[in-house]
């Protein structure tokens, strides 16, 4: 499988120059490539291939100054960086977007350069950790965890954060597979998320939000400062720092929150069942936008589904579509406001939480998707009282031996 591997730099005045340096020819080497590619169609009537353009880095080595300081594999992947983007605007107008020209690149948007294959190794000099780059410098690195012994560095991308850090990221091949999926699963999950409980699981698990109050309000403080400063300025260049060190740390703290919630269903479970939520379409929408756009819900599912894989876990994401209006022990449908958020059914009686009632709804459609250790039978009907705990509520009923066991000992309780 691969993994990427993300580090801090410790460079110095001398190694920032000189990063920003080579980040620069590479960036006007892009705008380079980007001319002679248009340059080529007009003649031509068609676009170059990826082979073309690279074989002329050769001779622009010869009248440009500054191109030779550079290591020849980084400088074929800023041309391969062009028909990457390329290739992605053809799958954006493929699917219907509108999508219009590449354009040059300032130096505010070209951030990185990547050495891929070789060039690049981890060493130790003078007691400490270094990433020895070709025609470049030897720049202390905070390894912050270590690389497994039997993984393949295969390249190495460093990027300039607006903060003004520089990061190394590593692609690493690894030669192990993960675990196979088990066939019956035993502890399985269904997670539905919210604003705010941010996720709420079959087993009574109710995860609240992050609380990013105070680093919000720092943000816009800041932000009130940045605008009183004149644009250009060395005064506006330092709290342009500042502001997104704010950014980022809001950042971190989020992606933190969210590693760690994802890492905990991914091992914990041999199946986990969620939402396929149309986040883009939500956050299209006039009301509670900010909150959806802070609880990255996207992100989330992506770093479960990616863990959940590499655990060996099922991920199974199933259509968000009444999940909270379907009784989940009756399967009967009754509309709610949002401001109500307890679930009563009026057909059968059923009485729970309003995000448990639609957790257990999704962990039966994902139980139906996936087609494992669950029979076809209908849904069972409980006759808990209302103060039950959730974890108790087991209205799925399972083909799997072990499921029933956990089912029949869980309403026995």
């Amino acid at each position: 499988m691969y993994y990427a591997y993300k580090y801090r730099l410790k460079p110095s005045d001398a190694h920032r120059e000189e990063l920003d340096r080579h980040r620069d020819i590479c960036r006007q080497l892009y705008n380079h490539t980007l001319y002679r590619l248009n340059e080529y169609q007009d003649e031509h009537d068609e676009l170059p291939s990826m082979t073309t353009l690279r074989s002329e880095l050769p001779n622009l080595k010869t009248w440009w100054d500054g191109l030779s300081d550079v290591y020849s594999k980084v400088l074929q992947t800023v041309v391969e960086r062009l028909f990457d983007n390329l290739k992605g605007l053809s799958k954006l107008k493929e699917n219907g977007y509108g999508v219009g020209q590449l354009k040059w690149k300032p130096p505010r948007e070209f951030r990185s350069f990547t050495y891929s294959q070789s060039g690049f190794k981890l060493d130790k000099k003078s007691g400490q950790t270094v990433l020895s780059l070709s025609k470049l410098a030897d720049i202390p690195i905070r390894l912050h965890r270590a690389i497994p012994d039997d993984a393949t560095l295969k390249q190495v991308t460093l990027k300039k954060e607006p903060t003004g850090e520089w990061l190394a990221t590593f692609g690493v091949q690894m030669d192990c597979e993960p675990p196979e999926s088990p066939e019956n699963p035993d502890r399985c999950v269904g997670i539905d998320v919210g604003i705010l409980t941010y996720a709420h699981d079959t087993d009574g698990h109710a995860v609240g939000s992050l609380d990013l109050s105070v680093e919000r309000r720092r943000l816009e403080r800041e932000q009130r400062r940045l605008s009183r400063r004149e644009h250009g300025s060395n005064n506006y260049e330092r709290q342009r720092k500042r502001v997104a060190e704010c950014y980022a740390d809001l950042k971190r703290k989020r992606r933190d929150f969210l590693h760690k919630l994802s890492n905990y269903y991914a091992r914990e479970y041999d199946l986990v069942a969620v939402e396929d939520l149309n986040v883009k379409g939500m956050l299209e929408s006039p009301s509670n936008s900010r909150n959806t756009a802070s609880a990255a819900w996207r992100t989330f599912l992506s770093l479960l589904e990616y863990k959940c894989k590499q655990e060996g876990t099922h991920f199974v994401a199933v259509s968000p579509r009444g999940t909270t209006k379907e009784c989940a022990a009756c399967g009967v449908s009754t509309d709610k406001p949002l401001w109500v958020r307890e679930h009563s059914c009026p057909a059968c009686g059923f009485e729970a939480d309003r995000d448990a009632n639609a957790a257990w709804n999704i962990l039966s459609r994902g139980l139906d998707q996936i087609g494992v250790g669950h029979s076809e039978s209908t849904r069972v009907e409980t006759a808990l009282p209302v103060d039950a705990p959730v974890s108790a509520k087991r209205v799925v009923e399972t083909g799997s031996p072990t499921l029933k066991e956990r089912t029949a000992s869980a309403v026995s309780e």
